[in-house]
């Protein structure tokens, strides 16, 4: 009874800090002619309300795709046409065709903020709390520090509710651990179920897909494909498409309909596959790929939960650096799977987390949210301080790298120095965070380099990012398949 009070503070706080930092003002609030992000979902909700299905991905005299035009899957326009009836209870002119264009009142961004909040507190927050409470070897108070410290995780909360207030990436997010946790345990039906979701709201869930697809091949590999693993091969096929069919179902009327809603998730037509990209980009596929190649063949033969979740950070992460054109908040897509191994590696875990919040530093400082991005990401680090004790996890072992370093001092009798070389890149890491926002925030640029900040910020942050990329990697490569010690999602 105790554990489910606790828990329940722990998710009181978590929608405390959310509903604080959605009280900012929104991303291009009062700047015509687009009026910024928050303005997109609204249109949304308006012209999935007001126009026929096959007309919310075309180009029309109601529906100007310069406008705002829906450029996600499916699920996402079901969920703000949900959004649009309840709107239209409320107040019609909300969501009135052409009228509503840029509407702005306190009434109508409460409605919006608690949306939100609803779609968090519905989908995303249960799948965490039930996530942390299935982890097995660890406390109860471990469990309910886990729960804090992943809805502290300042990232998120500046995204969805300070900058574009209305975006929900939790919704996918939480689609998406949803599926970690039905095919951690066992439920694969239910799992890929929920992945399909996920990749239906948003298109950028298949940043996660390949380990998906590998962990659950090598489930049937392990029954068997003349036996079990055939029988569960094809119910897994089978879930899939059913899923998709269902979530495209009136948009498979005709040919072209499914063609223009594949084009604006995909936009091929937008200048990205001119002539003089399209090798460029051949070459930085295949560099994708093979960066993440060894990671899936691995979880593939060797499947287990553990290597599932790391294998989802490693992928995530490599689509993420290597991919052409990503926005800053796809960070998010690796970030999600870092937080799911807070408990193993509280230290790097947190230390990621940090610097994914960080590389979004010019987005929001453009959204003036310099003081929330601070105090939340204080919280954040003193949560995992203070309920991890991250500063006592630097061993060998604490940061899974007994098997690489055992490996490396057959060579290398010299080689004891790895824990020490990471507190030290940690603490150059750390402070080059901190100097960096402090004259991002103080000093004004060059005026011939009007971007440094922005681009030291970028660099700063790639280079962390391609050490982390390493260290996932390296944990996947070498953990050892006798499982000791290692914490298991039940």
């Amino acid at each position: 009874m105790e554990k489910w009070y606790l828990m329940t503070i722990v998710v009181l706080i978590g929608l405390t800090v959310r509903w604080t930092v959605s009280l900012n003002p929104y991303s291009g609030a009062g700047k015509p002619p687009m009026f910024g992000d928050y303005e997109a979902q609204r249109h949304w909700q308006e012209i999935t309300f007001n126009l026929p299905v096959k007309q919310w991905y075309f180009n029309s005299s109601d529906n100007n795709l310069q406008y705002w035009g829906l450029d996600y899957p499916p699920l996402t326009a079901y969920h703000s046409l949900l959004c649009a009836y309840v709107a239209k209870f409320i107040n019609a002119d909300w969501i009135a065709l052409h009228t509503s264009r840029g509407y702005e009142s306190q009434a109508h961004k409460l409605f919006m903020r608690s949306t939100v909040l609803i779609a968090d507190l519905l989908i995303y927050i249960p799948a965490v709390v039930l996530y942390c409470c299935c982890l097995k070897e660890i406390s109860t108070k471990k469990k309910i520090a886990n729960v804090l410290c992943i809805l502290l995780y300042p990232g998120l909360i500046l995204i969805d509710y300070g900058h574009f207030q209305n975006i929900y990436n939790s919704v996918s997010l939480g689609f998406a651990l949803w599926g970690v946790l039905g095919v951690s345990c066992d439920w694969d039906l239910l799992g890929s179920l929920a992945f399909c979701l996920a990749i239906n709201y948003k298109q950028m869930e298949l940043y996660h897909s390949l380990p998906f697809f590998c962990f659950l091949l090598g489930k049937c590999f392990k029954k068997g494909l003349k036996g079990k693993g055939l029988v569960l091969l094809v119910k897994l096929a089978c879930t899939v498409v059913a899923s998709f069919i269902l979530c495209w179902l009136p948009f498979f009327t005709e040919r072209e309909q499914t063609l223009q809603v594949l084009r604006r998730l995909f936009p091929v037509d937008r200048g990205l596959f001119e002539a003089c990209l399209k090798t460029f980009l051949f070459f930085l596929f295949c560099f994708t790929f093979l960066s993440l190649l060894p990671a899936c063949i691995k979880l593939t033969l060797q499947p287990s939960s553990k290597g599932f979740k790391f294998t989802l950070v490693s992928c995530a992460l490599s689509f993420f650096l290597f991919s052409f054109q990503v926005h800053e908040k796809s960070i998010l897509l690796v970030s999600l799977p870092v937080c799911l191994v807070l408990s193993d590696i509280p230290f790097m875990s947190t230390w990621f987390l940090l610097v994914s919040t960080f590389s979004m530093l010019p987005l929001l400082l453009k959204d003036e949210l310099l003081m929330p991005s601070v105090v939340t990401t204080m919280a954040f680090f003193i949560a995992c301080v203070t309920f991890f004790s991250i500063f006592e996890k630097t061993s060998e072992e604490e940061l899974q790298l007994k098997s690489f370093s055992i490996s490396v001092r057959k060579y290398l009798p010299c080689f004891t120095f790895l824990s020490r070389i990471i507190q030290y890149l940690f603490l150059i890491s750390v402070t080059t965070m901190v100097l960096l926002t402090l004259m991002t925030v103080t000093l004004d640029p060059p005026q011939k380099l009007p971007d440094l900040f922005s681009v030291l910020v970028c660099f700063v942050s790639c280079l962390n990012f391609l050490f982390f990329l390493v260290y996932f990697n390296i944990i996947i490569m070498w953990d050892s398949q006798n499982g000791r010690n290692q914490k298991k999602i039940s």
